[in-house]
């Protein structure tokens, strides 16, 4: 299941790692499939499952994404993230992403919302599979720490505004105000752009504020990950 299209057709993914699927388990998902390496006693920590089948070492290297380091790999059923299935309330903050590519930057940006207990991770107009084995790894298991959502722009909008979510929009609009200098109110939606071609119009639009994050000439903007971490971590004790 290396490929997207597989994934999406089969519904279903593969996790490596005993962190990642420690915190799949703990999340709910459906585990189809376990392999182990040789001489681990997986059994007894995943006696529940039915299909459950101990490798070689030479063959289980030969399936790892990360040879020699793993334990155990599973396949798993995915599940839909419809946004309509998103539990928010007044006292919620959620991070917005709209049509993110790198799958490296998409885990990073999962892990550091759930690290930072954020309640969920939006991402509007998805151009990479959320199931990318890069987004796993990134994320740390994070991917299974926290409700993740995805829809169109126009549903996403439609979502906050319905649930009158304060939307802090990035961007290096002429019109934004410095990250540091602003009020930001629950429940709160920091929303974020492409490092190329940042957010649509239409965010801005519908931004009670747009906010930016300074940088020094002849840097041009940041990292996607980092900027987002950098005005998580500012919200921290709202």
């Amino acid at each position: 299941m290396s490929k997207s299209r597989v994934r999406k057709k089969e519904k279903r993914f593969v996790v490596s790692g005993e962190r990642e699927l420690s915190r799949a388990i703990e999340m709910g998902y459906t585990i189809e499939t376990i392999f182990f390496r040789e001489s681990y006693n997986a059994e007894a920590d995943y006696e529940y499952s039915e299909n459950i089948y101990e490798l070689s070492t030479a063959l289980f290297d030969r399936i790892s994404m990360r040879s020699g380091s793993d334990k155990v790999i599973a396949v798993l059923e995915s599940k839909s993230h419809d946004i309509k299935n998103i539990n928010v309330n007044n006292d919620s903050r959620v991070l917005v992403v709209e049509a993110p590519e790198k799958p490296g930057n998409i885990g990073a940006l999962i892990r550091t919302a759930a690290a930072a207990s954020w309640d969920a991770v939006i991402i509007a107009n998805p151009k990479t599979d959320l199931y990318h084995p890069q987004i796993i790894r990134n994320s740390m298991g994070g991917i299974f720490s926290i409700p993740i959502a995805k829809g169109n722009t126009k549903d996403v909008i439609s979502f906050l505004e319905k649930n009158a979510f304060n939307i802090s929009a990035t961007s290096l609009d002429h019109k934004a105000k410095h990250f540091k200098r602003v009020k930001y109110q629950r429940p709160l939606a920091l929303v974020f752009g492409t490092e190329d071609n940042g957010l649509d119009q239409k965010w801005l639009k519908k931004a009670q504020q747009i906010v930016k994050i300074p940088v020094k000439f002849p840097i041009d903007s940041l990292n996607l990950s980092v900027s987002a971490g950098i005005l998580i971590y500012h919200c921290e004790d709202l």
